[in-house]
C-alpha cells in the first residue's frame, strides 16, 4: 500500500527518516527531527526536517538554502495548524518539497495544495483505509474556498458577488 502521494498519484520515498537516537548516515537523503537540525546541517546529507505542526515558520527560514523537503506533523485530523505552517513557509519564500506527515485525509488534499504542500506522508492505517483512488479524485473536489487566492480560482464570495452583479444587469 504506497504510503507517499502527490498530485500524480502514488509516489516513491526516497527519504530516510530518522529518530531521535538513529545514527546520521554519511549520506543519502535524511529527515531529521527539529531537535538534530543543527546537527544535520554539518554532515553534507541532503536534508530535510520534520517539525511539530506548532514550530514558529520563522524558525526555518535561515535554513532555507539547505532545506531541500520540510515534513510537517499533523497529529489529528482536526488540527489545522499544519496547513498554517506550510501555508506561512511559502510565503516567508520557501521553494524545496512540503510534505505533510500523519493524520490527513483525502478529503482535506485540495487545501494541502492550495496551501503549498506538495506530498503527503500516510500512515499505515490511513494508507489501507484510503486508496490511491481517493486521493488522486480529492484535487479536483473543490473548486473555491473562502479564501482569495488560495486556490488560485477566485473565492466563494467573489463568485456570489459575480452572480449578484450579473443578475442585476438582465
Amino acid at each position: 500500500m504506497p504510503r507517499l502521494i502527490d498530485r500524480n498519484g502514488p509516489a516513491d520515498d526516497r527519504w530516510a527518516v530518522l529518530g531521535e537516537a538513529d545514527p546520521m548516515p554519511a549520506a543519502g537523503a535524511v529527515i531529521v527531527p527539529l531537535a538534530r537540525l543543527e546537527e544535520a546541517l554539518g554532515a553534507g546529507l541532503e536534508l530535510g526536517v520534520h517539525v511539530p505542526n506548532d514550530t514558529p515558520p520563522e524558525a526555518l527560514s535561515p535554513h532555507f538554502a539547505r532545506l531541500a523537503l520540510v515534513s510537517v506533523a499533523f497529529p489529528g485530523f482536526a488540527d489545522g495548524r499544519g496547513f498554517s505552517v506550510g501555508h506561512s513557509l511559502r510565503a516567508l519564500g520557501y521553494t524545496g518539497r512540503l510534505r505533510a506527515t500523519g493524520h490527513v485525509i483525502a478529503d482535506q488534499f485540495a487545501y494541502l495544495l492550495a496551501c503549498g504542500f506538495d506530498e503527503v506522508s500516510l500512515t499505515d492505517d490511513l494508507a489501507l483505509r484510503q486508496p490511491p483512488e481517493h486521493w488522486a479524485a480529492a484535487p479536483g473536489r473543490i473548486t473555491l474556498g473562502y479564501q482569495r487566492g488560495l486556490t488560485g480560482r477566485g473565492s466563494i464570495l467573489d463568485a456570489r458577488r459575480a452572480a449578484r452583479a450579473g443578475g442585476s444587469r438582465g
